[in-house]
């Protein structure tokens, strides 16, 4: 389920529980929204509630579908009789993530457009060169020194794209989908310059959001720190959950208990332990979820602003790459046709 559809779901959801209407009624009533599978899930979901099975339970047995945050906080509203409210909360959480993603999305789109551009030039010089002749039907000078002309070049120019460009989407799939352990690198990627502090920022202040959302609905602590370390989608944070389970059944407090998961940084840990003096867990994670999405929205711009820069630096060396190329060989071409006119060739 993307998560624009459990947005919204959750607000509908949450509006027509608040006014009263029936659980099933309101289930098939999500039967006309969304994809052809969401409408398939929703009905079994209805189809289940009529047989008087709970929401969670059958969200559960779909979990794969669903958000694990979803599940759990259904969960905790119908346990303690606060669904509408959690669910409320929880569209507003889901909202706030795509605000985030929307935000860079936008900040890069001029650019990833001018690089698309710029290839979408230099296929057409590469098709001209291709099917245009010169003088005497003899082939076009090889401006690009590429070796590609016509149709033919023009596909293997893709090819070479969808290569380079594929294999950097391929790890960065392998890394979010944490094949082959590449999460456990996460340690090393947090220590590069400002890139790495801008994705450890994000990363945690979509723990603390969680967090406090979790410990606000009721939930215990230890299941609040596992839900938050799954809702950050690193397996990196996720293996922490056991010690801190350990830690908070041995009497830890909440810093206490995600200091032992040795998977954040030292600062968090003392901003939490500051804020736990101030308040309860629920209180103090609210607040630092306040202050974790002021300084992720400002790590989204950062990150929006190096996507920016590296990809028109890129488009820029291509094209100056490019043009240094045409200059070449037509002033080798140049030289070439004032040598026989040369007085001193030849002695």
């Amino acid at each position: 389920m993307k998560i624009t559809d459990a947005a919204k779901f959750c607000h509908r959801f949450a509006t027509g529980h608040r006014a009263g209407v029936d659980v099933v009624r309101l289930l098939q009533s999500e039967t006309s929204h969304g994809s052809s599978r969401q409408r398939r899930e929703m009905q079994a979901l209805a189809d289940g509630a009529s047989r008087g099975h709970q929401l969670h339970e059958l969200m559960q047995q779909a979990e794969p579908y669903y958000p694990v945050l979803l599940t759990a906080m259904t969960e905790v509203g119908e346990e303690t009789g606060k669904l509408e409210r959690a669910l409320f909360v929880l569209a507003k959480h889901f909202q706030h993530r795509v605000d985030m993603r929307r935000k860079f999305i936008r900040s890069i789109s001029w650019p990833v457009f001018q690089l698309f551009a710029g290839i979408a030039v230099l296929s057409l010089l590469i098709y001209i060169m291709g099917i245009m002749r010169a003088a005497g039907g003899a082939e076009m000078t090889d401006i690009l020194g590429l070796g590609l002309r016509g149709p033919e070049g023009v596909l293997k120019f893709w090819g070479y794209l969808v290569l380079i460009f594929g294999s950097i989407g391929l790890f960065i799939a392998a890394f979010f989908q944490n094949w082959f352990g590449l999460q456990n690198l996460a340690p090393l990627l947090y220590m590069i310059p400002k890139i790495g502090p801008a994705i450890q920022t994000i990363t945690i202040a979509r723990f603390c959001h969680t967090m406090a959302l979790a410990l606000d609905a009721g939930l215990d602590p230890i299941r609040s720190i596992a839900l938050s370390c799954k809702s950050t989608g690193s397996s990196y944070y996720a293996s922490g959950i056991a010690d801190s389970e350990k830690a908070i059944r041995q009497g830890s407090t909440l810093s206490g208990a995600l200091n032992a998961m040795s998977v954040f940084p030292e600062d968090f840990i003392a901003r939490v332990d500051i804020s736990e003096h101030s308040g309860t867990d629920a209180e103090a994670m609210q607040h630092l979820a306040a202050e974790y999405d002021e300084r992720a929205e400002d790590a989204v711009k950062f990150m929006s602003m190096l996507a920016t820069i590296l990809v028109r630096m890129l488009v820029g060396l291509v094209l100056i790459f490019f043009i240094f190329r045409i200059a070449m060989t037509y002033i080798n071409a140049l030289s070439g046709a004032m040598e026989p006119i040369n007085p001193r060739r030849g002695r």
